[in-house]
């Protein structure tokens, strides 16, 4: 009998449901499109942008509010204009998207992380350890991500009162978002954990004599990672609106580091002023980032639903 050829990988990918399903969605290809052009435009943020925001001694005063170069008194130099600072808003956007996604990124993992450990615990042991481990997730949920960040940021401020705001800044934002997103992860990973330890092959690891860490890493995580994939991209946006709710709020990235939810709040003191596009191009740099990663979400949850195929 004649061996069946070899399907290279690129050709399963060709021929995978997922990737027909996102040639066939304008939407989706849209969504990819904008969003590869913003995450490439914040990693190449150094060699792309005109002016370096974070350089302070380069700041003039005399240069600040100043329109964008299509306005009168606006210049080449600045093509979105300047804000109170004199900063740039050209590069302060390529680099406060850099910050933001950054943020982000790192939340999100350390949530999944997080979110994964605990799950996975909580349905293969059962038991005590599963109640107290749920339980805590239910009391949680009952707290808005916001006032739960909030708590945090206070809490860790307060215990580390060496530290400046330049320098914890980042870390406890990530800390503050990343505990305020676990709760979904572990959910989903404990419900898929316990429809997967009872299937035959776990019960042939446990035979084996595996250790349960071994069987939770080897053989029930890779099986429950699907839908975690896509709460992991829909949580990247909501990453983002926190972050810079946060620091719109003024707990979040100091001005010397300005992110989206920073430079938003910068121009919202000179909205009614005149000076319009200190907040709206940051504001819609903002929409358009979360809309994208919220359009890709969609689309990863209907195209990996079996229920919708």
């Amino acid at each position: 009998m004649s061996e069946l050829p070899a399907v290279a990988p690129r050709g399963r990918l060709a021929d995978s449901d997922l990737l027909a399903a996102f040639l066939r969605s304008r939407v989706a290809m849209l969504a990819a499109l904008a969003t590869l052009l913003i995450f490439a435009a914040a990693a190449f943020a150094p060699l792309i942008a005109p002016h370096d925001p974070y350089d302070l001694a380069s700041l003039s005063l005399l240069d600040s509010l100043t329109p964008p170069a299509w306005r009168a008194g606006g210049t080449t130099t600045y093509l979105l204009g300047t804000d109170d600072q004199g900063r740039d808003l050209l590069s302060a956007l390529l680099y406060g998207t850099r910050i933001s996604l950054a943020v982000g990124f790192a939340s999100v993992t350390f949530a999944a992380v997080l979110g994964i450990s605990l799950g996975l615990v909580a349905g293969y042991v059962g038991g005590v350890v599963d109640a107290v481990i749920m339980r805590i997730a239910d009391v949680q949920l009952t707290f808005p991500a916001i006032l739960i960040a909030l708590l945090i940021d206070g809490t860790v401020r307060g215990l580390l009162p060496g530290l400046t705001r330049e320098e914890s800044a980042f870390g406890v934002l990530v800390l503050s978002i990343g505990l305020s997103f676990w709760v979904q992860y572990a959910r989903t990973v404990r419900g898929s954990t316990l429809v997967e330890a009872s299937k035959e092959y776990v019960l042939a690891a446990r035979l084996i004599g595996l250790s349960p860490v071994t069987i939770m890493a080897r053989h029930i995580l890779p099986n429950v990672l699907g839908p975690v994939l896509v709460i992991a991209a829909i949580n990247l946006a909501l990453a983002i609106i926190t972050e810079a709710t946060l620091s719109f709020l003024g707990v979040g990235m100091p001005p010397t580091q300005p992110s989206l939810g920073m430079l938003i709040r910068v121009g919202q003191d000179y909205l009614f002023s005149g000076e319009w596009w200190i907040i709206v191009f940051p504001g819609a740099m903002l929409a358009i980032l979360v809309l994208s990663v919220n359009l890709l979400g969609d689309f990863l949850r209907d195209a990996l639903n079996p229920k919708l195929r």
